[in-house]
């Protein structure tokens, strides 16, 4: 049926005024991969560390949102909020405790594993620069004036990989990483980041969007703790969980010209891999000389998608 979808909609964008197809295309809905793509390792050695299955974990996640009344309450009320399908988020939830990390047995254990980072004393910082710091560096000044968090920091990761990731810098050498991994994980490896698992740099790109759909405090850099409390409450982080996803659906309606609203296993796979607007940009730049490339799923959207029907029977 998909494909059968993708013909129609392919064909339709072929006969097509040109005038006409600056209209955002719907992506098709279902996996474009007819099997799962590859686990990454990572995820398997985890879940084998814990002496679990994907299927097992999959399991405990999708009947703690089927037995928790007041979980599914609060996502239906947070996707209204910022304007998109719920299913999106339950997708974004369902992939990341299947393979990323177990999920708890109920709803008040991620509020107790937030309590216990109150209080706590740690800041965003590598080999002792705080992260202020770094971006007040020269190489920063294009990200001046930037009046929005999501451009800001944006901007300031794009200077991070151009210049700084794997490179020299003033006799300083960095690694080889995500600008996300070096500055902003104080924590060991795998540390978890509450219900909605959202990295600390990732919060601080969405803290205006928040602030104006949810009402919540906007984040500083220079708190490291308040963006922990941010990302580890339930409440507030299923707040973050919707603007990234809110924010993947305009970059790809806004820069490639693709709708990916109707299709949770993009939406969970872009939830996944991060980076929205760079990854619409390179959709852009493969569709410019006028063929169709839809986005296609990873193996965490396409169990979304793969279980779909499953999962909307929760809402």
């Amino acid at each position: 049926m998909a494909r059968i979808i993708s013909a129609i909609v392919l064909a339709l964008l072929v006969m097509a005024p040109a005038g006409l197809q600056a209209a955002p295309v719907t992506v098709p809905a279902g996996n474009r991969n007819a099997e799962q793509p590859a686990i990454p390792g990572a995820s398997v050695r985890r879940t084998k560390a814990g002496k679990t299955t994907f299927d097992v974990k999959y399991e405990k996640v999708r009947d703690l949102l089927a037995s928790d009344k007041r979980l599914m309450s609060k996502i239906r009320s947070t996707a209204s909020a910022y304007g998109i399908d719920p299913i999106h988020m339950i997708g974004a939830i369902v992939g990341e405790h299947t393979y990323n990390v177990d999920a708890y047995d109920n709803l008040q254990s991620y509020y107790v594993k937030a309590a216990s980072y109150a209080g706590n004393s740690f800041r965003f910082a590598y080999k002792g620069e705080d992260v202020d710091d770094f971006v007040a560096r020269p190489e920063f000044a294009e990200c001046e004036g930037k009046d929005d968090s999501y451009a800001l920091w944006t901007c300031r990761e794009d200077v991070w990989n151009a210049t700084f990731k794997g490179r020299s810098v003033g006799g300083k050498s960095y690694p080889d990483n995500r600008f996300s991994a070096v500055f902003f994980q104080p924590f060991y490896a795998g540390q978890t980041f509450g219900l909605g698992q959202i990295n600390p740099l990732t919060a601080l790109m969405m803290s205006d969007l928040v602030a104006q759909k949810s009402g919540y405090a906007k984040l500083d850099e220079t708190d490291a703790a308040g963006v922990y409390k941010a990302i580890m409450d339930p409440d507030i982080s299923l707040a973050f969980m919707a603007a990234v996803i809110r924010k993947s659906i305009d970059d790809y309606k806004s820069i490639a010209g693709m709708d990916i609203s109707t299709n949770p296993g993009v939406t969970a796979t872009l939830f996944n891999v991060g980076n929205s607007r760079q990854r619409a940009q390179a959709l852009a730049r493969k569709n410019a000389g006028g063929s169709t490339v839809w986005p296609e799923e990873n193996y965490y959207g396409w169990l979304v998608n793969d279980r779909l029907e499953e999962l909307e029977k929760l809402l």
